[in-house]
């Protein structure tokens, strides 16, 4: 099967909302097997999107489109595709139900146009949206098939992951099954050059390797008739894999380096606190975003200033006044500070350049010292980092919550 993709927005091609419908898509259907050999994005016009399905059509089977499901003039999507399929349009009332419902818990009153929402082309099967209001649906037709889903990705991924995935897989003789192993602190290039006897040799499972922003992900998949079969093949190729980069792999699938280091604090009841001076609050944040944080997250303050991290963590004066904020002398008493402060078993600091401006051969901009203090023992690490000031931050954040993972798996 062949597959296009088709985003339909005018506010994607203005570039006010970020397109990331279709790399979790593309992502999904390579998993299923299903080959993506295009990716449109098409504005509110029913000319050029009716035009588009033609083009698209007379290159592949199926087509999935997102967004243009709301109830507004220039929301054209399911009306174009019913068009090309020379399909009339009928109302659906469990659908117009389920809209009255949402609108009822809201206390708000749907409006007559709420009603196009609850319009579907004839003999289409009807996708139920259970995050909002725009139900997809699914055509089929002389062996083409549309697919139409809403464009927010809260109401798309499980729409497709609860309803759309199976029906693709409903006629597979195989099924396919991936793992990820998310690797940190090496290059792409290296993961690559130190597995090539593996990918040289692969034929199923196969193995890709991905780069992402401080991380790498190896994907392995394997084709199976059931998920016990393909789970089986990867099994060996996940633990060699494992056996050969040993603490770099941090995690399996959709988890993150932040998720994990909070998983381990919260698990073993390891309170921490957190000074931030360039990284603003990031690696708080991050911790944060982990369910449960709050057990043993007992702070995370932003000491920018040199009266800040005198004040609130009792760097010495005389240490700013020798050898200044960015150095390894006052992260290290930054990280003994905050962990003093709140009587935590874990405390960590960052303090350095993230540019664009304020670098010097001796401290130049990317240059980063991050402090970790666990059960009163500190050690500080020093970095220079490449990017832009964002990018430094985040960097720096995900190298100093990698730092603590290490630390903390001596102890765990």
């Amino acid at each position: 099967m062949k597959a296009e993709i088709i985003t339909v927005g005018t506010e994607i091609l203005l570039g006010d909302i970020l397109n990331t419908n279709t790399h979790y898509l593309s992502n999904e259907l390579a998993n299923m097997g299903i080959d993506v050999y295009y990716q449109i994005t098409v504005g509110d016009n029913e000319k050029r999107l009716f035009n588009q399905l033609e083009e698209s059509f007379r290159r592949s089977n199926l087509v999935i489109l997102t967004g243009g499901l709301g109830p507004t003039e220039d929301d054209l999507t399911k009306e174009v595709c019913a068009k090309y399929f020379n399909l009339d349009m009928e109302f659906h009332q469990p659908s117009w139900d389920k809209i009255i419902e949402i609108h009822n818990k809201m206390k708000r009153i749907p409006t007559e146009n709420n009603k196009k929402q609850a319009y579907f082309p004839v003999n289409s099967t009807i996708l139920p949206n259970e995050y909002g209001t725009a139900p997809g649906c699914i055509m089929e037709k002389d062996n083409k098939i549309i697919i139409v889903m809403p464009g927010p990705p809260r109401e798309m991924k499980p729409m497709f992951d609860n309803y759309v995935k199976p029906f693709l897989q409903k006629d597979s003789e195989n099924i396919l099954k991936s793992k990820v192993l998310r690797i940190i602190g090496i290059g792409e290039s290296k993961v690559e050059n130190d597995l090539l006897d593996l990918i040289q040799k692969q034929i199923n499972p196969t193995i890709a390797t991905y780069a992402k922003d401080g991380e790498c992900t190896v994907r392995i998949t394997a084709k199976g008739k059931n998920v016990e079969e393909a789970e089986k093949l990867i099994l060996p190729v996940a633990k060699e894999i494992k056996n050969r980069f040993k603490e770099a792999v941090y995690g399996e699938d959709e988890t993150t380096i932040e998720d994990e280091v909070a998983k381990l604090l919260v698990e073993n009841n390891l309170t921490i606190s957190v000074a931030e001076s360039c990284t603003g609050g990031m690696v708080s944040s991050s911790l944060i975003n982990y369910p449960g944080i709050s057990s043993v997250f007992m702070e995370g303050c932003v000491t920018y200033s040199n009266e800040a991290k005198i004040k609130t963590l009792g760097v010495k004066e005389e240490t700013l006044g020798s050898v200044g904020a960015v150095s390894e002398q006052c992260a290290k008493e930054m990280a003994q500070g905050v962990a003093a402060r709140h009587n935590t078993n874990i405390g960590l600091s960052t303090t350095g350049i993230a540019g664009p401006e304020g670098g010097s051969v001796e401290r130049p901009v990317g240059l980063v010292y991050m402090g970790i203090t666990i059960n009163r023992k500190t050690i500080v690490k020093k970095y220079i980092f490449n990017g832009d000031r964002q990018q430094i931050r985040y960097r720096a954040c995900k190298t100093l919550l990698n730092d603590l993972r290490l630390e903390l798996l001596k102890i765990v």
